[in-house]
Formats: structure tokens, sequence, C-alpha cells
């Protein structure tokens, strides 16, 4: 039986850095800052500060950071050397919301902690996309593909599925990842046969302040307007909720609790987006078995759970209203096809591939 030890895992998002500490007796010290840049913290240099200070004089045998993008690499786990470093650099321009952050938590952690730390990949989950999932229709040459995001959240949903649904757990289960940014997963035998996004981390459904997929006629017309910076921050920090709502709110918490006709109109546009995915999934998989929800408003927003679901009864999904405002496991009607809620954590099964591979496990 292999023995626990102490492992940091850093997840700094976009918005926001979630750190843990599993000890090696198995107790987990969690670590939550929030909307950075917008409150007391100004940037996430800021926040790694605060870690650092509530960490004390704690010391991990091994630090698992996760890594949004990491490029053609397909293992789960990845040692962070200099020339791990270096190759990492590289991808910042295919994730420029996410990676300058995932890095600085490297470089932090390393200069702090002398042990090895691992880079754990977003994108590693999706290796198994088919090629008719994974092309794009554009030159093969340029060398441009569907890379996929949110693999490790999927990963951890695919590992829980089974002991939830049983056989059925090895069917078609969409798995529909909302925060603040969003995404879907076609599951098939829990492995990923399709999903939303695509080269980068804004594609797929308009999320917090990304655009989600445009008609590329609109990114020639707004390439004419602004310049390279200009385009990359209107995509990356200005679009999606924030644009829908007229400037009102990226929030979906508080778009739902305001009383506006644009934060109606961007929780509307929002829900149906999403509820169109899903039936894309189902037509191109000839069904779907099983529908979960996880990420911040997935697990959270039973409004926008209801919204999504209410147009896709015709295939056998429909909520329990009640189970849906309890927010429990099981959400689906008596006579529905499973509908689920389970709680994102990254965090553990990052702590388990860290695990793995200092008990002798090799990367993938």
């Amino acid at each position: 039986m292999a023995v626990l030890k102490p492992i940091l895992v850093i997840n700094s998002g976009s918005s926001s850095l979630k750190a843990s500490l599993f000890r090696a007796d198995g107790n987990r010290r969690d670590f939550h800052y929030k909307q950075i840049g917008q409150g007391p913290l100004p940037d996430h240099r800021a926040a790694f500060a605060a870690l650092l200070r509530e960490l004390g004089a704690e010391t991990p045998a091994a630090v698992g950071h996760r890594l949004v993008h990491g490029g053609d690499v397909t293992d789960a786990a990845r040692l962070i050397d200099d020339a791990e470093r270096t190759r990492l650099q590289a991808l910042v321009t295919l994730a420029p919301l996410h990676l300058p952050g995932n890095l600085l938590g490297v470089d932090v952690c390393r200069e702090r902690f002398a042990v090895p730390h691992f880079a754990c990949f977003d994108t590693a989950f999706h290796a198994t996309l088919p090629e008719i999932a994974r092309r794009l229709p554009i030159p093969r040459a340029l060398g441009l593909r569907r890379f996929g995001f949110h693999g490790i959240s999927y990963a951890h949903v695919a590992r829980q599925l089974p002991g939830l649904l049983g056989k059925a757990a090895h069917g078609r289960v969409v798995v529909a990842h909302l925060g603040n940014g969003v995404s879907l997963c076609l599951l098939d035998r829990l492995r990923s046969v399709d999903t939303s996004m695509g080269y980068t981390p804004a594609g797929g459904i308009p999320m917090g302040t990304r655009s989600g997929d445009l008609d590329p006629g609109v990114m020639l017309e707004l390439a004419k307007r602004h310049d390279n910076d200009e385009l990359a921050d209107l995509v990356y920090r200005r679009m999606g909720l924030l644009a829908l709502s007229d400037g009102e709110s990226s929030d979906m918490a508080k778009l739902l609790a305001s009383p506006t006709a644009a934060a109606r109109f961007a929780v509307d546009y929002f829900c149906r987006q999403v509820s169109g995915a899903i039936g894309a999934f189902a037509a191109r998989a000839g069904g779907i078995d099983a529908l979960v929800f996880t990420g911040g408003i997935g697990e959270h927003a039973d409004a926008v759970r209801a919204q999504v679901c209410a147009p896709l009864a015709f295939m056998g999904l429909q909520l329990d209203l009640d189970a849906n405002r309890r927010h429990d496991t099981r959400l689906s009607a008596q006579n529905s096809k499973p509908v689920l809620r389970i709680p994102a954590d990254e965090e553990s099964l990052i702590r388990d591939l860290v695990m793995d591979r200092l008990n002798g496990a090799p990367e993938n």
C-alpha cells in the first residue's frame, strides 16, 4: 500500500486561486481566494503571497499544479524541470487568460519549496478524442486542432460516475462544466469523445468574459478595427456574459439576482447556448444516457440548471424541482434519465496523480 505524503495542490484560475494541502495524516486544508483583481487582492501575485502566509511552516513532499494547456503533451502529470518550464512558457499565447497565473504559481512555489513539482494538464483528458472531433475544418498543414479543456474536472467526474450510475456510467454521458469558464464534454465509456472548447479556452459556450464561438467574419472585422493586443483583450476579457449584459456583470450569481432586462437577457442567452450544445452532442451520439452538472454555476445555480433542462424534456431529461432547489446529487425526476450534480474537486484528482508519480508510476 502506498504511503501517504503531504501534497500541496495549486489550482490558479483566471479570476481565483484555490489550493489544498493534503496532509500525510489524511486531513486536508483548503484555501480559496476569489475575485482577484476586483477586491483586496489586486493580482495573482498578491493571492500567492497570502497563500504562503497562511501555509506558514507547513512543507509538502511535492506540489501539483493545474496547467490549463499542455500543448501536444498527453501525460496526466509531468515533472516540471527547467526544460519543461521553458516549454510551458511557449504555450502562453494558447491560453493567455490562464497560463500566466498558472506559471506564476509554479515559479513562486518552486522558489519556496525545494521538492518535486508536477504539472497536471487540463488538455490531457481529451487525448482520447477521435480524429473527427479533434480535426478543425482548416488545412491540416496549419497544425491547429481541437485540444479541449477542463479535463481534470471531467476526469474527476468520470471517476465518480460508476458509483453513482453503475453500468450506465459507461454509456453516453454529457458533463456540463459551468463556471467562469464553460465547456461541455461527451463521455463514452468514461472517455472524452467530444468537447465544446477548441484550440483555445475562448471557444464554445459564452463565458464570464470570453466570447465562445464566433462567426469567423466577425473576427475578421474586429481584426480590422483593433491591433492584436486589443483584440486579445476584447475576446478574453470584454465579451461573454459581461457583453451580453451590456457591461453589468460577468458573474452569473449577480446576473441572476439583478432585476434588469440586460441581466435577464444574458442569463437567457447563456442557458439557450448550453441547452443547444447538449442537444448537439445527443445528435452526434445518437442520444445520451445521463447529464451531469459541475463547476461553480453548475453546482450552485439551480435556476440555470432548470432553464437549461427545460427544453430537453423531449430527450428524456427532466428535473425534480425540489431536488434541484436542494442541490441534491441526483436532480432528475422519477421517470427521467439521470441528471446529476457533482461538485468539482480538481484538487483531489491532482493529489492522486502526484502521489502516483511519487510512488513510481510512469508518465502516461
